[in-house]
């Protein structure tokens, strides 16, 4: 029987802003012999991005130099 992960979100600061979804560790691309800690970090990584698609988030980081002179 293939393994399965299930993600869940939900924020406190936005009602009805929450999502559950179930995917098998292929349907994600991960091999399932890989060690706990290496799957809990790839998990971690794929997490992130399907939180980031299911909000439609964008963002940008600008750092700026300021010359004092």
């Amino acid at each position: 029987m293939p393994k399965t992960v299930t993600f869940s979100f939900s924020s406190t600061q936005f009602i009805g802003t929450e999502a559950t979804e179930t995917f098998s560790l292929e349907e994600l691309q991960i091999k399932e012999d890989l060690e706990a800690t290496v799957l809990q970090k790839r998990l971690e990584e794929v997490f992130q991005a399907w939180v980031w698609e299911k909000l439609n988030i964008s963002y940008s980081i600008m750092v700026e130099e300021h010359n004092l002179s």
